[in-house]
């Protein structure tokens, strides 16, 4: 199953597969590179189809709950290993901005961060982790990731659901499925993009050093 290609996907994992989708997206550090918000939209279009591979109302409870569980699991991660976790490969990949942004809205909104980070991409990825290694209260946390999970994921379901009855969208869901896609895909693969330039740069950067310190030292 292909999370990008969104039509297949939910036409083969159906219902089990859109929730280890959201368990994903927060329980794992590389569940930053699926497009939840466009996979969300998409099951809402297909449910409100004369044969949905899912009622509504099943998806509304069910998929939330997939998502709140994988902010228990990166929480969990988040306390058990500490901010080495995000010392990795994968980390020196996506970079430092979106960890510092993270940490910006935690300055600022605190606690309420795990609700506003379910509806941006990356942080919502990074936000349990860093909730976890710096000692919020379990407590707190897991009230937010709740009402955030179920804000985000059903409220988006349920847009795409009552857009999927207006005629437009209804003929035109493949073109709709591919933009949706697009939006998420694009970003992320221009910043991957400029990233691993960055990356480059550097290491040549520390190449050039090296030579230029064995120069010197064969010289003296």
């Amino acid at each position: 199953m292909n999370p990008f290609d969104i039509d297949s996907f939910l036409a083969t994992g159906g219902l089990i597969g859109l929730c280890v989708l959201m368990f994903v997206e927060t329980g794992i550090l590389i569940g930053f590179i699926f497009p939840g918000d466009s996979v969300l939209f998409t099951a809402g279009i297909f449910a409100a189809q004369p044969d949905p591979f899912a009622p509504l109302w099943l998806l509304c409870v069910t998929v939330p709950i997939a998502a709140i569980l994988g902010d228990q699991c990166g929480y969990f991660i988040g306390r058990r290993l500490g901010s080495s976790v995000l010392e990795g490969r994968l980390m020196r990949l996506i970079g430092p901005e979106p960890l510092e942004r993270t940490h910006r809205y935690f300055e600022k909104y605190g606690a309420l961060t795990v609700f506003f980070a379910r509806f941006i991409g990356i942080v919502r990825t990074l936000t349990p982790l860093v909730a976890g290694f710096t000692g919020m209260p379990y407590r707190v946390f897991t009230l937010f990731s709740i009402l955030g999970s179920f804000t985000w994921a059903a409220g988006i379901m349920v847009l795409g659901y009552f857009l999927g009855h207006v005629a437009i969208i209804r003929d035109n869901i493949d073109i709709i499925i591919i933009a949706s896609v697009l939006t998420v895909v694009i970003p992320m693969g221009i910043h991957l993009i400029v990233r691993w330039r960055k990356l480059r740069a550097q290491r040549g950067e520390t190449a050039a050093e090296d030579t230029t310190d064995q120069a010197s030292d064969a010289q003296v």
